[in-house]
């Protein structure tokens, strides 16, 4: 690894790991649906970054470029699917909490 790949990833190294453990910590903390979708987001946001890291310190840029999309598709997919049932849930709970969410049946 050269020097200036080095210090581009120490740079953004720190910041990946800063998200990953807001995210970490807003899904361990919080009992509220829309703040663990939001650390779900923040871990993927910091899975991605680190992709787009590796691809400009490889140089492999066409494939990071190709990743990177596939990864903001999931992303978006999985938040959608994933406040429809937290918009479910509330109004089925009036309550976005998840220790709620063992009164549901069926």
């Amino acid at each position: 690894m050269s020097g200036e790949s080095w210090h581009v990833f120490l740079m953004f190294g720190f910041f990946i790991v800063l998200t990953f453990v807001c995210g970490l910590y807003c899904i361990l903390v919080t009992r509220n649906l829309i703040r663990t979708i939001i650390g779900l987001e923040l871990l993927i946001k910091a899975v991605t970054l680190l992709v787009i890291v590796a691809g400009y310190i490889t140089g492999r840029t066409a494939v990071t470029q190709a990743m990177v999309i596939t990864i903001i598709v999931i992303e978006v997919v999985v938040a959608a699917i994933a406040s429809g049932i937290a918009l479910r849930v509330f109004r089925s709970n009036d309550s976005l909490d998840v220790r709620e969410l063992k009164r549901l049946k069926g």
